[in-house]
């Protein structure tokens, strides 16, 4: 798979877990408590071998999905992903509400378009400084959807064969969720990476 090595995934766990501690103390100043993101694994897989289980899509319900397009030398859709039930706890944490569930529901769509953009942004940009080239992002688009239209939506697009998964784990004042952060890649997309990983693992070493 255009030679990605786990020394590879390991550098790229790293990088974008400095992208989630920006993310955290972002995310931190806007609920005025502490947030904590962590990226505890990365994995490449082709997009056709994706399921359910791979990105803990296994219960039932709908889930939230903030997408953004980025485009640069290392161009992708991103996704975040979570349940409804923790869009809505997140959007409950962001907003300091004790409202109920249903009225939340009416502000998710802002709330969850500025955290994915949030997340998302500071993954990228952390990936950007320190493997050197620049991106340029879309707004995001939040929808709620099955797993199964979640799952057609990303192996949908041919010109994306390999799909880039980050696990995540956010905790903001000690409630714990997790998620995914799914990245669609061309092949092109994908070679240019190991290229950049190379060249920063080489200059760390020199």
């Amino acid at each position: 798979m255009n030679h990605i090595s786990e020394l590879h995934l390991d550098a790229l766990t790293e990088i974008f877990s400095i992208g989630a501690g920006r993310a955290a103390l972002s995310l931190s100043e806007i609920v005025g408590d502490e947030v904590r993101i962590s990226v505890p694994s990365v994995q490449i897989i082709n997009t056709e071998d994706i399921n359910p289980a791979s990105l803990s899509l296994t219960c039932d319900g709908r889930f939230g999905a903030v997408s953004q397009r980025f485009s640069g030398p290392f161009t992708a859709e991103a996704v975040l992903l979570f349940t409804e039930e923790q869009a809505l706890k997140i959007v409950s944490d962001m907003m300091d509400s004790k409202m109920s569930y249903e009225e939340l529901a009416e502000f998710e769509h802002e709330a969850m378009c500025e955290l994915g953009n949030i997340i998302l942004n500071a993954c990228l940009s952390s990936m950007a400084d320190i493997l050197k080239f620049t991106l340029e992002s879309s707004l995001p688009c939040y929808t709620v959807a099955s797993a199964d239209k979640i799952l057609k939506r990303l192996k949908k697009n041919p010109n994306q064969p390999y799909i880039m998964i980050l696990h995540i784990d956010l905790a903001i004042e000690k409630r714990h969720t997790a998620g995914n952060l799914v990245f669609l890649l061309s092949t092109d997309s994908l070679s240019n990476l190991v290229i950049h990983i190379k060249q920063f693992l080489g200059n760390i070493h020199e």
